[in-house]
Protein backbone atom coordinates (compact mmCIF):
# COMPACT_ATOMS: atom_id res chain seq x y z
CA UNK A 1 0.00 0.00 0.00
CA UNK A 2 1.22 3.56 -0.89
CA UNK A 3 1.94 6.21 1.75
CA UNK A 4 1.54 9.60 2.02
CA UNK A 5 4.92 9.71 1.37
CA UNK A 6 5.35 8.06 -1.95
CA UNK A 7 4.36 9.05 -5.36
CA UNK A 8 1.25 8.36 -7.42
CA UNK A 9 1.96 6.57 -10.52
CA UNK A 10 2.49 8.08 -13.53
CA UNK A 11 -0.61 9.14 -15.82
CA UNK A 12 -0.45 6.65 -18.92
CA UNK A 13 -1.04 9.48 -21.38
CA UNK A 14 2.30 11.11 -19.63
CA UNK A 15 4.14 8.44 -20.44
CA UNK A 16 2.90 7.80 -24.21
CA UNK A 17 3.67 11.04 -24.74
CA UNK A 18 6.93 10.52 -23.33
CA UNK A 19 8.11 7.17 -25.07
CA UNK A 20 6.52 8.52 -28.35
CA UNK A 21 9.50 11.51 -27.89
CA UNK A 22 11.98 9.13 -27.19
CA UNK A 23 11.65 7.29 -30.43
CA UNK A 24 12.05 10.44 -32.28
CA UNK A 25 15.46 12.18 -30.52
CA UNK A 26 16.99 9.38 -28.88
CA UNK A 27 20.34 10.16 -30.87
CA UNK A 28 23.69 8.86 -29.83
CA UNK A 29 22.88 5.25 -30.18
CA UNK A 30 22.65 3.23 -26.48
CA UNK A 31 24.73 6.12 -24.52
CA UNK A 32 22.33 8.65 -25.78
CA UNK A 33 18.90 6.48 -25.10
CA UNK A 34 20.51 5.48 -21.25
CA UNK A 35 21.18 9.22 -20.91
CA UNK A 36 18.04 10.99 -22.16
CA UNK A 37 15.79 8.20 -19.91
CA UNK A 38 17.72 8.83 -16.85
CA UNK A 39 17.57 12.67 -17.10
CA UNK A 40 13.63 12.05 -17.87
CA UNK A 41 12.56 9.62 -15.36
CA UNK A 42 15.05 9.40 -12.78
CA UNK A 43 16.11 13.18 -12.73
CA UNK A 44 12.96 15.48 -13.95
CA UNK A 45 9.77 13.00 -13.43
CA UNK A 46 11.06 10.84 -10.98
CA UNK A 47 9.22 8.04 -12.24
CA UNK A 48 11.79 5.44 -11.28
CA UNK A 49 15.01 5.75 -8.98
CA UNK A 50 18.42 5.76 -9.94
CA UNK A 51 19.15 2.63 -7.87
CA UNK A 52 16.41 0.53 -9.57
CA UNK A 53 17.09 2.21 -13.11
CA UNK A 54 21.07 1.21 -13.08
CA UNK A 55 20.30 -2.19 -11.98
CA UNK A 56 17.98 -3.05 -14.34
CA UNK A 57 20.38 -1.54 -16.85
CA UNK A 58 23.05 -4.24 -15.56
CA UNK A 59 20.87 -6.75 -16.05
CA UNK A 60 19.63 -5.76 -19.63
CA UNK A 61 23.58 -5.32 -20.30
CA UNK A 62 23.91 -9.70 -20.25
CA UNK A 63 20.84 -10.30 -22.42
CA UNK A 64 21.46 -10.51 -26.31
CA UNK A 65 19.52 -7.89 -28.33
CA UNK A 66 19.30 -3.67 -27.78
CA UNK A 67 19.81 -3.45 -23.73
CA UNK A 68 18.10 0.14 -24.23
CA UNK A 69 15.04 -0.99 -25.77
CA UNK A 70 14.89 -3.67 -23.42
CA UNK A 71 15.17 -0.98 -20.48
CA UNK A 72 12.27 1.45 -22.02
CA UNK A 73 10.35 -1.93 -22.04
CA UNK A 74 11.16 -3.17 -18.36
CA UNK A 75 10.38 0.69 -17.22
CA UNK A 76 6.96 1.05 -19.36
CA UNK A 77 5.96 -2.34 -17.94
CA UNK A 78 6.41 -1.75 -14.08
CA UNK A 79 4.96 2.07 -14.59
CA UNK A 80 1.45 0.27 -16.63
CA UNK A 81 1.63 -2.85 -16.83
CA UNK A 82 2.33 -4.88 -19.88
CA UNK A 83 0.56 -2.33 -22.28
CA UNK A 84 2.97 0.25 -21.27
CA UNK A 85 5.69 -2.43 -21.65
CA UNK A 86 4.16 -2.92 -25.38
CA UNK A 87 4.30 0.86 -26.22
CA UNK A 88 7.86 1.76 -24.52
CA UNK A 89 9.48 -1.02 -26.55
CA UNK A 90 7.20 -0.78 -29.77
CA UNK A 91 7.61 2.82 -29.69
CA UNK A 92 11.08 3.36 -29.37
CA UNK A 93 11.88 1.70 -32.41
CA UNK A 94 8.97 2.31 -34.87
CA UNK A 95 10.30 6.09 -34.94
CA UNK A 96 13.64 4.91 -36.42
CA UNK A 97 12.31 2.39 -38.51
CA UNK A 98 10.31 4.81 -40.64
CA UNK A 99 12.91 6.89 -40.91
CA UNK A 100 15.34 4.48 -42.03
CA UNK A 101 12.77 2.81 -44.89
CA UNK A 102 12.02 6.17 -45.94
CA UNK A 103 16.10 6.74 -46.11
CA UNK A 104 17.14 3.82 -47.86
CA UNK A 105 14.62 4.59 -50.48
CA UNK A 106 15.71 7.43 -50.92
CA UNK A 107 19.29 6.09 -51.38
CA UNK A 108 18.53 3.52 -54.24
CA UNK A 109 16.89 6.10 -56.05
CA UNK A 110 19.64 9.05 -56.12
CA UNK A 111 22.72 7.01 -55.54
CA UNK A 112 25.83 8.28 -54.01
CA UNK A 113 25.05 11.52 -54.34
CA UNK A 114 27.67 14.07 -53.02
CA UNK A 115 25.01 16.75 -51.91
CA UNK A 116 23.23 14.10 -49.52
CA UNK A 117 26.32 12.77 -48.16
CA UNK A 118 27.38 16.29 -47.52
CA UNK A 119 24.25 16.47 -45.15
CA UNK A 120 25.45 13.40 -43.37
CA UNK A 121 28.98 14.28 -42.76
CA UNK A 122 27.99 17.30 -41.44
CA UNK A 123 25.94 15.15 -38.53
CA UNK A 124 28.93 12.72 -37.82
CA UNK A 125 30.65 15.62 -35.72
CA UNK A 126 27.49 16.01 -33.94
CA UNK A 127 26.88 12.78 -33.39
CA UNK A 128 30.36 12.60 -31.94
CA UNK A 129 29.59 15.46 -28.89
CA UNK A 130 26.06 13.88 -28.05
CA UNK A 131 28.07 10.19 -27.53
CA UNK A 132 30.76 11.96 -25.14
CA UNK A 133 28.23 14.28 -23.46
CA UNK A 134 26.12 11.04 -22.52
CA UNK A 135 29.68 8.76 -21.35
CA UNK A 136 30.06 11.89 -18.92
CA UNK A 137 26.37 11.37 -17.65
CA UNK A 138 26.53 7.95 -17.52
CA UNK A 139 30.25 7.64 -16.28
CA UNK A 140 29.61 10.49 -13.04
CA UNK A 141 26.56 8.20 -12.25
CA UNK A 142 28.28 4.77 -12.52
CA UNK A 143 31.96 5.24 -11.64
CA UNK A 144 31.15 4.71 -7.56
CA UNK A 145 34.98 4.30 -6.15
CA UNK A 146 38.07 3.89 -7.33
CA UNK A 147 37.80 0.20 -8.12
CA UNK A 148 35.16 1.23 -10.78
CA UNK A 149 37.37 3.23 -12.39
CA UNK A 150 40.03 0.37 -12.82
CA UNK A 151 36.93 -1.11 -13.94
CA UNK A 152 36.14 0.92 -16.66
CA UNK A 153 39.91 1.74 -17.71
CA UNK A 154 40.88 -2.02 -17.73
CA UNK A 155 37.54 -3.03 -20.04
CA UNK A 156 38.98 0.35 -22.39
CA UNK A 157 42.15 -1.60 -22.40
CA UNK A 158 40.88 -4.58 -23.39
CA UNK A 159 38.49 -3.73 -26.32
CA UNK A 160 40.87 -0.74 -27.47
CA UNK A 161 44.32 -2.70 -27.78
CA UNK A 162 43.23 -6.27 -27.51
CA UNK A 163 40.39 -6.08 -29.17
CA UNK A 164 38.23 -8.41 -26.63
CA UNK A 165 34.75 -9.05 -27.10
CA UNK A 166 32.09 -7.56 -25.15
CA UNK A 167 31.12 -11.02 -24.09
CA UNK A 168 34.61 -11.56 -22.20
CA UNK A 169 34.75 -7.87 -20.71
CA UNK A 170 31.47 -8.45 -19.08
CA UNK A 171 32.64 -11.92 -17.64
CA UNK A 172 35.83 -10.20 -16.70
CA UNK A 173 33.47 -7.80 -14.49
CA UNK A 174 31.34 -10.19 -12.92
CA UNK A 175 34.21 -12.26 -11.85
CA UNK A 176 35.92 -9.04 -10.71
CA UNK A 177 32.79 -8.05 -8.86
CA UNK A 178 32.91 -11.42 -7.21
CA UNK A 179 36.00 -11.16 -6.00
CA UNK A 180 35.96 -7.89 -4.34
CA UNK A 181 32.47 -8.38 -2.49
CA UNK A 182 34.20 -11.85 -1.35
CA UNK A 183 37.46 -10.79 -0.22
CA UNK A 184 37.67 -6.99 -0.29
CA UNK A 185 34.25 -6.08 0.80
CA UNK A 186 35.24 -3.05 2.77
CA UNK A 187 36.42 -0.88 -0.51
CA UNK A 188 32.79 -0.77 -1.83
CA UNK A 189 31.87 1.32 1.39
CA UNK A 190 33.98 3.96 1.56
CA UNK A 191 32.29 7.65 2.02
CA UNK A 192 32.97 8.51 -1.58
CA UNK A 193 31.51 5.43 -2.86
CA UNK A 194 28.19 3.29 -3.57
CA UNK A 195 27.16 4.88 -0.11
CA UNK A 196 26.25 7.94 -1.34
CA UNK A 197 23.12 5.79 -2.77
CA UNK A 198 21.41 5.58 0.42
CA UNK A 199 21.15 9.21 1.40
CA UNK A 200 18.80 9.24 -1.67
CA UNK A 201 15.07 9.46 -0.34
CA UNK A 202 13.68 6.22 -2.53
CA UNK A 203 10.20 7.56 -1.59
CA UNK A 204 10.56 10.51 -3.54
CA UNK A 205 10.54 7.99 -6.87
CA UNK A 206 7.20 6.03 -7.83
CA UNK A 207 9.09 3.01 -8.44
CA UNK A 208 11.88 2.56 -6.28
CA UNK A 209 13.94 0.20 -4.51
CA UNK A 210 10.95 -0.94 -2.02
CA UNK A 211 8.48 -0.89 -4.62
CA UNK A 212 7.85 -4.94 -5.31
CA UNK A 213 7.52 -5.07 -9.16
CA UNK A 214 5.72 -6.58 -11.65
CA UNK A 215 6.61 -9.87 -12.40
CA UNK A 216 7.96 -10.99 -9.26
CA UNK A 217 4.80 -13.64 -8.56
CA UNK A 218 5.49 -15.11 -12.78
CA UNK A 219 5.29 -19.02 -12.57
CA UNK A 220 6.36 -21.10 -14.52
CA UNK A 221 3.14 -21.62 -16.82
CA UNK A 222 2.98 -17.87 -17.02
CA UNK A 223 6.21 -17.74 -18.37
CA UNK A 224 5.57 -20.77 -21.00
CA UNK A 225 2.27 -19.20 -22.07
CA UNK A 226 4.39 -15.98 -22.78
CA UNK A 227 7.35 -17.94 -24.83
CA UNK A 228 3.94 -19.62 -26.78
CA UNK A 229 2.87 -16.28 -27.74
CA UNK A 230 6.50 -15.04 -28.76
CA UNK A 231 6.78 -18.24 -31.02
CA UNK A 232 3.59 -18.04 -32.58
CA UNK A 233 3.94 -14.14 -33.53
CA UNK A 234 7.35 -15.25 -34.90
CA UNK A 235 5.74 -17.82 -36.88
CA UNK A 236 3.37 -15.01 -38.40
CA UNK A 237 5.01 -13.22 -41.03
CA UNK A 238 7.50 -16.63 -41.85
CA UNK A 239 3.81 -18.42 -43.16
CA UNK A 240 2.50 -15.22 -44.84
CA UNK A 241 6.17 -15.47 -46.74
CA UNK A 242 5.52 -19.01 -47.59
CA UNK A 243 2.00 -18.61 -48.94
CA UNK A 244 2.21 -15.10 -50.50
CA UNK A 245 6.09 -13.95 -51.29
CA UNK A 246 7.52 -15.49 -53.81
CA UNK A 247 11.52 -17.62 -53.72
CA UNK A 248 10.37 -18.24 -50.47
CA UNK A 249 14.15 -19.74 -49.99
CA UNK A 250 15.24 -16.00 -49.80
CA UNK A 251 12.61 -15.40 -46.48
CA UNK A 252 13.36 -18.29 -45.01
CA UNK A 253 17.23 -16.94 -44.91
CA UNK A 254 16.38 -14.03 -43.99
CA UNK A 255 14.59 -14.40 -40.97
CA UNK A 256 16.59 -17.39 -40.03
CA UNK A 257 19.90 -14.92 -40.49
CA UNK A 258 17.89 -12.20 -38.54
CA UNK A 259 16.25 -14.46 -35.82
CA UNK A 260 19.49 -16.30 -34.66
CA UNK A 261 21.23 -12.51 -34.63
CA UNK A 262 18.73 -11.43 -32.09
CA UNK A 263 18.53 -14.69 -29.66
CA UNK A 264 22.29 -15.56 -29.16
CA UNK A 265 24.83 -12.61 -30.06
CA UNK A 266 25.40 -10.85 -27.02
CA UNK A 267 27.06 -7.50 -26.46
CA UNK A 268 24.85 -4.88 -27.70
CA UNK A 269 25.13 -3.16 -31.21
CA UNK A 270 28.93 -3.12 -31.77
CA UNK A 271 28.82 -6.82 -31.33
CA UNK A 272 26.26 -7.68 -33.24
CA UNK A 273 26.84 -5.23 -36.02
CA UNK A 274 30.45 -6.61 -37.30
CA UNK A 275 29.14 -10.15 -37.37
CA UNK A 276 26.16 -8.90 -39.88
CA UNK A 277 28.48 -7.07 -41.78
CA UNK A 278 30.31 -9.78 -42.39
CA UNK A 279 27.90 -12.51 -43.04
CA UNK A 280 25.76 -10.52 -45.06
CA UNK A 281 28.64 -9.58 -47.26
CA UNK A 282 30.88 -11.97 -47.79
CA UNK A 283 28.99 -15.17 -47.32
CA UNK A 284 25.26 -14.70 -48.03
CA UNK A 285 26.07 -11.43 -50.51
CA UNK A 286 23.42 -10.05 -49.97
CA UNK A 287 25.30 -6.29 -50.52
CA UNK A 288 28.68 -4.77 -51.42
CA UNK A 289 30.85 -3.43 -48.98
CA UNK A 290 30.55 0.28 -49.80
CA UNK A 291 26.64 -0.25 -49.34
CA UNK A 292 27.31 -1.63 -45.68
CA UNK A 293 29.56 1.12 -44.85
CA UNK A 294 26.74 3.44 -46.60
CA UNK A 295 23.72 2.02 -44.06
CA UNK A 296 25.79 2.76 -41.05
CA UNK A 297 25.88 6.15 -42.28
CA UNK A 298 22.50 6.49 -42.83
CA UNK A 299 22.09 4.88 -39.36
CA UNK A 300 23.89 7.36 -37.49
CA UNK A 301 21.73 9.98 -38.78
CA UNK A 302 18.03 8.42 -37.47
CA UNK A 303 17.10 7.78 -33.85
CA UNK A 304 16.48 4.64 -32.13
CA UNK A 305 19.04 1.97 -31.72
CA UNK A 306 22.46 1.88 -33.99
CA UNK A 307 21.17 -1.65 -34.57
CA UNK A 308 18.64 -0.38 -36.44
CA UNK A 309 21.02 -0.62 -39.24
CA UNK A 310 20.55 -4.24 -39.76
CA UNK A 311 16.84 -3.23 -41.37
CA UNK A 312 18.49 -1.45 -44.07
CA UNK A 313 20.50 -4.94 -44.22
CA UNK A 314 17.25 -6.47 -45.21
CA UNK A 315 16.03 -3.86 -47.67
CA UNK A 316 18.97 -3.91 -49.56
CA UNK A 317 19.37 -7.66 -49.78
CA UNK A 318 15.78 -7.89 -51.08
CA UNK A 319 16.19 -4.67 -53.06
CA UNK A 320 19.31 -6.26 -54.77
CA UNK A 321 18.08 -10.16 -55.11
CA UNK A 322 14.54 -8.94 -56.68
CA UNK A 323 15.88 -6.17 -59.15
CA UNK A 324 15.76 -3.18 -57.82
CA UNK A 325 12.14 -3.90 -56.29
CA UNK A 326 11.62 -1.08 -54.01
CA UNK A 327 8.36 -2.93 -52.51
CA UNK A 328 10.41 -6.18 -51.85
CA UNK A 329 13.05 -3.87 -50.23
CA UNK A 330 10.34 -2.48 -48.07
CA UNK A 331 8.75 -5.84 -47.18
CA UNK A 332 12.11 -7.41 -46.09
CA UNK A 333 13.00 -3.90 -43.96
CA UNK A 334 9.63 -4.95 -41.87
CA UNK A 335 10.79 -8.28 -41.46
CA UNK A 336 14.52 -7.79 -40.24
CA UNK A 337 12.98 -4.87 -38.03
CA UNK A 338 10.24 -7.18 -36.69
CA UNK A 339 12.50 -10.66 -36.21
CA UNK A 340 15.09 -8.35 -34.83
CA UNK A 341 13.34 -6.36 -31.81
CA UNK A 342 10.67 -9.26 -31.16
CA UNK A 343 13.20 -11.05 -28.50
CA UNK A 344 13.41 -7.92 -26.50
CA UNK A 345 9.84 -8.37 -25.65
CA UNK A 346 10.03 -12.03 -24.46
CA UNK A 347 13.67 -11.17 -22.48
CA UNK A 348 11.98 -8.73 -20.21
CA UNK A 349 7.94 -10.37 -20.54
CA UNK A 350 9.81 -13.91 -19.12
CA UNK A 351 12.76 -12.66 -17.94
CA UNK A 352 11.88 -9.85 -15.34
CA UNK A 353 10.83 -11.99 -12.79
CA UNK A 354 14.90 -12.87 -12.16
CA UNK A 355 15.24 -9.14 -12.07
CA UNK A 356 12.97 -8.68 -9.61
CA UNK A 357 14.34 -11.92 -7.60
CA UNK A 358 17.79 -10.39 -7.92
CA UNK A 359 16.87 -6.72 -6.75
CA UNK A 360 17.57 -5.89 -2.83
CA UNK A 361 20.73 -8.96 -3.06
CA UNK A 362 23.59 -6.22 -2.12
CA UNK A 363 26.35 -9.16 -3.46
CA UNK A 364 24.39 -8.73 -6.86
CA UNK A 365 23.93 -5.45 -6.89
CA UNK A 366 28.01 -4.62 -6.19
CA UNK A 367 28.65 -7.63 -8.78
CA UNK A 368 26.67 -5.70 -11.50
CA UNK A 369 27.37 -2.36 -10.58
CA UNK A 370 31.24 -3.61 -11.97
CA UNK A 371 29.07 -4.73 -15.10
CA UNK A 372 27.88 -0.85 -15.21
CA UNK A 373 31.30 0.62 -14.91
CA UNK A 374 32.46 -1.54 -17.75
CA UNK A 375 30.40 -0.03 -19.88
CA UNK A 376 31.39 3.06 -19.75
CA UNK A 377 34.95 1.89 -20.50
CA UNK A 378 33.39 0.18 -23.79
CA UNK A 379 31.34 3.24 -24.53
CA UNK A 380 35.00 5.82 -24.37
CA UNK A 381 36.08 2.95 -26.89
CA UNK A 382 33.45 3.71 -29.16
CA UNK A 383 33.73 7.20 -28.82
CA UNK A 384 37.28 7.06 -29.84
CA UNK A 385 36.43 4.44 -32.02
CA UNK A 386 33.72 6.81 -33.96
CA UNK A 387 35.73 9.58 -33.67
CA UNK A 388 39.24 8.99 -35.00
CA UNK A 389 36.93 8.60 -38.49
CA UNK A 390 35.60 11.75 -38.26
CA UNK A 391 38.59 13.77 -37.22
CA UNK A 392 41.25 11.99 -39.08
CA UNK A 393 39.35 10.89 -42.63
CA UNK A 394 42.38 9.43 -43.97
CA UNK A 395 43.57 7.52 -41.30
CA UNK A 396 45.43 8.82 -38.23
CA UNK A 397 48.62 7.96 -39.24
CA UNK A 398 47.79 11.04 -41.99
CA UNK A 399 47.87 13.61 -39.49
CA UNK A 400 45.21 15.08 -41.42
CA UNK A 401 42.57 16.76 -39.30
CA UNK A 402 39.71 17.72 -40.43
CA UNK A 403 38.96 20.71 -38.70
CA UNK A 404 36.13 21.98 -40.10
CA UNK A 405 34.87 18.27 -38.13
CA UNK A 406 36.75 18.91 -34.67
CA UNK A 407 35.58 22.24 -34.40
CA UNK A 408 31.94 21.32 -35.03
CA UNK A 409 32.36 18.99 -32.08
CA UNK A 410 33.66 20.90 -30.13
CA UNK A 411 30.98 23.75 -30.83
CA UNK A 412 28.13 20.82 -30.31
CA UNK A 413 29.47 20.08 -26.85
CA UNK A 414 29.61 23.86 -25.81
CA UNK A 415 25.68 24.09 -27.11
CA UNK A 416 24.54 21.25 -25.52
CA UNK A 417 27.11 21.43 -22.26
CA UNK A 418 26.94 25.29 -21.41
CA UNK A 419 23.60 26.19 -23.25
CA UNK A 420 21.82 23.03 -22.67
CA UNK A 421 20.70 23.50 -26.44
CA UNK A 422 18.20 20.34 -27.53
CA UNK A 423 19.39 17.54 -29.36
CA UNK A 424 17.23 18.16 -32.37
CA UNK A 425 18.25 21.76 -32.90
CA UNK A 426 21.36 20.52 -32.94
CA UNK A 427 21.23 17.92 -35.46
CA UNK A 428 19.27 20.75 -37.56
CA UNK A 429 22.10 22.81 -37.04
CA UNK A 430 24.66 19.67 -38.01
CA UNK A 431 22.99 19.04 -41.26
CA UNK A 432 23.14 22.97 -42.49
CA UNK A 433 26.71 22.90 -41.60
CA UNK A 434 27.00 19.82 -43.87
CA UNK A 435 25.47 21.18 -46.68
CA UNK A 436 27.54 24.77 -46.20
CA UNK A 437 30.44 23.06 -46.11
CA UNK A 438 29.77 21.05 -49.14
Amino acid sequence: MMSSFERKPPVFKDALKFWFKLGWISFGGTVGHINIMHDEMVTKRKWISSSRFFHALSLCMLLPGPEAQQLAIYIGWQLHGLKGGLIAGILFVLPSMVILLLLSMFYVYFGNQPWMFAMFNGFKPAVIAIIIVALLGIGKKALHTSLHVLVALLAFAGIFFFNLSMLMIITGAIVWGIVVWKFLPGLLDKKNGVNKETTVDERAYYFNKNSIALGSDATIKKSIKRTVVFILLWLIPITAFYFFAVDFSFWKQLSLFFTETALFTIGGSYTVLPYVAQFSVTKLNWLNKMQMIDGFALAETTPGPLIIVVSYVGFMAAYNHFSGSMLMGAGALLLTTFLTFLPSFLFIFVGGPIIERTHGNKAMGSILSFVTAAVVGVILNLTLFLGKDVVFPNGVSTHSIDLYALGWIVFSLILMKRFKLNVLYIIGLSLIFGLIHY
